[in-house]
């Protein structure tokens, strides 16, 4: 009998501690927002796919958080966007990884601000995404950074001075770039001798391209996503013109354009944060479990969101974020937070600022045999 005693009372024990460990554990509801199906799909799988990938890592880990996460599709659309950012909440989501793009972003950034909801977009890059929003900050570096490192990086390495500038003029990603490219150029000796723009729906980039050819541009600047830009260097193969294309992060995914020649994209060259080729050690152990889990190279928007979700957990340990916690709560405490932590990720070393701009160096990358490979 005594044994017996002794035998529940170690059982009670156990079971006491197990009850506490459990109560010790902290679940955060994260939402990702971002298009998975749609023209612009290929970005927002990429983001969600990083950001599970990250989950799965913390939930595994065992630690102080487990992480559920939510995922809406947005179909890159603004209307839409606020339907999936309501169903996200309505889903008990504490704060948002997302939205994945720029114009989304701003629209449901908006609305957050006014709800008090927390925002980290992983990878929507315009200026516009986190003015006058307090609620809003960014993983990847803003429009006007891109713009002007890309005039410093073309002019530092000595590319050229004679530069064709390609944009969509309907998009406020690619008119952010461009803007402050051309200003920075101007400054640096670099001549800007065409610019051609075009819009969502332009397939035929003949005019831009022959302009960008007759006036002997020695470099093409594209600000822009990979959709625009493979066309675009299918029209210069097919006119036999091969200056130096130097693109962006939205031109992450180009190897990847269903039906897309890869070869014609053989030295082009962008400004990225990540290449899936880097000996990186954290870098190497992201792309083999994305590979393991998803069967594709990871490109940099899965490696934005893959550190977004580190920060969000990082911010919500920083501000005491717990289970219990509603959006509107949780929001100026991560907020604050964000502004006290730094982050080492895989798209590099992280602070913010009181505007939601992220602070970390972009980097150049060259297609080299279907691989994207660092430059110095």
């Amino acid at each position: 009998m005594k044994k017996l005693i002794a035998l529940l009372f170690a059982l009670t024990l156990v079971l006491t501690a197990c009850a506490a460990s459990a109560e010790d554990v902290i679940t955060l509801k994260i939402a990702h927002i971002g298009p998975t199906t749609g023209a612009a799909a290929l970005y927002g799988l990429a983001t969600l796919h990083g950001a599970e990938v990250a989950v799965d890592e913390i939930n595994a880990a065992g630690g102080k958080y487990q992480i559920e996460l939510i995922n809406e599709d947005d179909e890159h659309n603004v209307e839409k966007v606020i339907n999936a950012y309501n169903a996200a909440l309505d889903a008990g989501a504490q704060m948002i990884l997302g939205t994945t793009t720029s114009k989304p972003c701003e629209a449901a950034g908006a609305q957050g601000n006014a709800d008090r909801v927390f925002f980290l977009t992983p990878s929507a890059s315009s200026t516009a995404v986190i003015e006058d929003k307090d609620n809003v900050f960014q993983v990847c570096f803003t429009d006007p950074n891109q713009g002007s490192a890309s005039a410093q990086y073309i002019a530092g390495h000595q590319l050229g001075t004679k530069i064709a500038v390609i944009y969509n003029n309907a998009d406020v990603y690619s008119i952010g770039i461009r803007d402050t490219f051309v200003e920075e150029a101007a400054t640096l000796g670099l001549e800007i001798v065409s610019e051609e723009t075009f819009t969502d729906e332009t397939t035929d980039f003949t005019v831009q391209v022959g302009k960008a050819q007759e006036a002997g541009a020695e470099i093409v600047f594209l600000p822009m996503y990979y959709t625009p830009a493979s066309l675009i260097l299918k029209t210069a193969a097919d006119k036999n013109y091969k200056p130096i294309f130097f693109g962006v992060d939205g031109m992450d995914g180009i190897l990847s354009v269903e039906g897309f020649d890869t070869s014609l994209a053989e030295g082009v060259m962008l400004l990225t944060p990540f290449v899936a080729t880097s000996e990186d050690e954290k870098v190497k152990s992201f792309v083999a479990k994305y590979q393991e889990k998803y069967n594709e190279t990871p490109i940099q928007f899965a490696a934005d969101a893959y550190d977004g979700v580190y920060i969000l957990v990082a911010a919500a340990e920083k501000a005491g974020i717990t289970s219990d916690m509603a959006y509107d709560e949780v929001c100026d405490l991560m907020i604050e937070a964000m502004l006290n932590i730094e982050v080492e990720g895989l798209t590099g070393s992280m602070t913010w600022d009181e505007s939601g701009a992220v602070t970390k160096t972009p980097m150049a990358a060259t297609i080299v045999n279907g691989v994207y490979v660092f430059e110095d």
